[in-house]
């Protein structure tokens, strides 16, 4: 009876974020106690259960909170705008180097975590340049959307902050092993960039052949540093603090040491940060409220939807029912199927970006496959591994991600199209990601 109503919960959940029908913080406070009071439990024993799982989570909240506001306050003073001027003005025109390029400011823009600010950065400062060069805006919307889809396993990322709230674990810890599949994903990413640059480039010469025009004329375009800054979002330049670069940057490198070398917990290490970069930055009151109240919203968000997770996750385990499922769909599967249905998740973990939004993946599927497959000797974080891995590549394909709303949006584009010019470049790239995963020993087989 359980297993039942925890698969009960866990469909409606999943079939009302769907279909938009309820906010994710409503249903994951709801319904998990509806099944518990279905189930025989009574409104203590499921407060119990709600304290232990948000005693899980709250290491992750408040991580995230000081993360977004801080990398918030860095796209704000303009920390990464001179990359992104002068990749802009390196690419000089050509196509390929454009494309490289691409990949490169998308992966400076969203080390904020917030796809919403990376789109808002990388799109209106490059799509003239595509346009100019007869580049199709779905290529930018690729590049940009895998790359920023990489550098979300940083741990104030979405994903891993999820993951972090249902295995009960500091996301940073979850991160670290991460780092070297980061820079190897970012190489084959320049890769396939330098590939579909030489396509797109076929494909400029043939369209251009056809109007009977000189490739040359588009190719000769160059960008100025002047030009490309002046296609930033204005709110970047009039809160820019170009005095402070240097001293923005040294403390955002001192920021990552000590995430990386994990001595103090992150959610400190950001607290800590802000609390330094805020005052230097923008020193009357006034002006630091400002900030905080501009990127309040997300970070609050943020927060919110992790704590109602917590609430999920604890009343979920609390009550047995993620035990009584893992078991029951333990006797329902093949028996050679089980111990791998981490792995073919993950594999499967693209396609499912367009049947799932990010919370019902983490926290319906996610839990109840982690559950199965350790009761076979499948270490919990190499579970987890393989089903981020497999997922996190598709996030910007997925027609449930507002922050790619905003983009098609920006950048003029429809969502049909793009998922149709996307979606096996995509699904690829987090295939291969898997491999490489396995090969050097994240996940373990």
């Amino acid at each position: 009876m359980l297993s039942i109503i925890g698969f009960a919960t866990i469909i409606t959940i999943v079939f009302l974020l769907l279909r938009g029908r309820i906010n994710p913080i409503i249903g994951l406070v709801l319904v998990p106690i509806i099944g518990a009071l279905i189930a025989g439990f009574g409104m203590t024993e499921i407060g119990g259960f709600f304290t232990n799982g948000i005693d899980r989570v709250m290491s992750v909240v408040i991580m995230f909170i000081f993360a977004i506001l801080y990398f918030g306050i860095m796209q704000d003073a303009g920390l990464f705008d001179p990359i992104i001027n002068k990749m802009i003005a390196i690419s000089r025109g050509d196509v390929i180097a454009v494309a490289v390029a691409t990949v490169i400011i998308a992966a400076i823009a969203h080390l904020d975590g917030s796809g919403a600010s990376t789109f808002l950065i990388t799109i209106p400062a490059l799509l003239p340049l595509y346009k100019r060069l007869n580049m199709s805006p779905y290529l930018l919307l690729l590049l940009v959307g895998t790359s920023a889809s990489i550098i979300n396993m940083v741990p104030w990322g979405g994903p891993i902050g999820r993951t972090g709230a249902v295995l009960g674990m500091d996301p940073t810890e979850l991160w670290r092993p991460l780092i070297p599949l980061q820079i190897i994903a970012m190489i084959l990413l320049i890769g396939m960039a330098i590939i579909l640059g030489i396509r797109e480039k076929r494909r400029i010469a043939k369209m251009v052949e056809t109007e009977s025009a000189s490739i040359e004329a588009a190719a000769a375009y160059e960008l100025t540093e002047s030009q490309s800054a002046s296609e930033l979002p204005k709110k970047e330049n009039t809160l820019a603090r170009p005095k402070l670069l240097w001293f923005n940057l040294l403390l955002t490198i001192g920021l990552v040491g000590m995430l990386v070398w994990g001595i103090i917990p992150a959610g400190f290490v950001f607290m800590i940060a802000l609390s330094i970069a805020l005052p230097l930055n923008y020193h009357t009151v006034d002006e630091q409220m400002q900030r905080i109240k501009a990127h309040a919203p997300n970070a609050l968000l943020m927060a919110t939807i992790i704590l109602a997770a917590g609430s999920f996750l604890g009343i979920l385990g609390g009550t047995g029912m993620l035990d009584a499922l893992a078991t029951d769909l333990v006797m329902i599967l093949p028996e050679f199927i089980v111990p791998y249905l981490h792995l073919i998740i993950g594999v499967l973990g693209v396609p499912f970006e367009l049947v799932l939004n990010t919370d019902a993946y983490y926290f319906a599927l996610l839990p109840v496959v982690e559950q199965i497959v350790t009761s076979y000797g499948v270490d919990t974080v190499s579970a987890a591994y393989a089903m981020v891995i497999g997922n996190i590549i598709g996030t910007f394909v997925s027609p449930f991600s507002p922050a790619l709303w905003l983009a098609l949006g920006l950048a003029g584009l429809e969502m049909g199209k793009h998922i149709r010019y996307s979606f096996f470049w995509v699904w690829g790239f987090s295939i291969v990601l898997l491999v490489v995963a396995i090969l050097i020993g994240i996940i373990q087989l």
